[in-house]
């Protein structure tokens, strides 16, 4: 048969091919490698294109809904999506506007295109790492609790630390709306009548860790999130926004699923 007379399907299946870019070049645009680089990981069977493995150099995708993983790792190939890392001060409200004026993160924002939101809350007093970003389902699942995902604070307390402390909370103490317990708990820094303390939970209830530390004895007087999965402040200065690389966005992807 000759191509003036090609088949539906096989019509169909030349104008699938002929759509999109490569992998091998989408895999370079990101990123991952060179494209011979990436040819050669195509050929091993490294590369996953919508939960299914490539290992023909021919394939070609589409970007903007393509989902590939790298070794079993999210990688990130669409332009539009948007993850950020801002660095919160205290005394901000976790909104992206106020009706009342009052500083909130949104400012920090006004010049970014498209919709961008929040992951989870910090309080108004609380500092520290908070997630941006325009991919709702990441988002979702990230804020989820059956997906348990660790987020680690530093918290300036008054009065001594307890020896035990670490294995109460560690063991699980009763608040007003239920059991809470950490998943580690470390003593940092000692200064006079106060202490730094290091909590990692995957709670995400209200005030939770100022209410945690109160409930035993310990008043919070300065609260500061420093990580969210394998994600971490660094060097940002309060108010500092920067984007995610490549293997923070996969490990947030990697850690909820997706």
């Amino acid at each position: 048969m000759t191509s003036e007379h090609r088949s539906p399907s096989n019509a169909s299946q030349h104008s699938a091919d002929s759509e999109g870019v490569r992998l091998q070049k989408v895999l370079s645009q990101a990123g991952v490698a060179s494209r011979r680089a990436a040819e050669e990981m195509i050929v091993e069977g490294r590369i996953e294109v919508d939960g299914e493995v490539v290992t023909e150099l021919g394939r070609r995708v589409d970007p903007a809904t393509a989902v590939i993983h790298v070794d079993g790792n999210r990688v990130m190939v669409n332009e539009n999506l948007t993850h950020l890392l801002l660095n919160k001060p205290s005394g901000i409200l976790c909104t992206m506007s106020d009706d009342h004026g009052r500083p909130c993160i949104g400012d920090y924002l006004r010049e970014r295109e498209g919709k961008l939101f929040h992951v989870g809350r910090l309080d108004q007093d609380t500092e520290g790492l908070l997630l941006i970003t325009n991919d709702g389902e990441l988002a979702n699942r990230l804020m989820h609790p059956s997906y348990q995902v660790r987020k680690t604070y530093l918290a300036e307390v008054l009065g001594p630390v307890p020896k035990d402390l670490g294995q109460r909370l560690r063991k699980g103490v009763e608040l007003d709306d239920g059991p809470v317990k950490v998943d580690r708990f470390k003593l940092v820094d000692v200064n006079q009548n106060r202490a730094l303390v290091e909590i990692v939970l995957h709670e995400g209830r209200k005030h939770i860790v100022r209410r945690l530390l109160k409930h035993v004895g310990l008043p919070v007087q300065r609260l500061v999130r420093t990580q969210i999965g394998e994600v971490r402040l660094t060097t940002e200065r309060p108010g500092a926004i920067r984007p995610l690389n490549q293997q923070e966005i996969s490990s947030l992807y990697r850690v909820v699923g997706l």
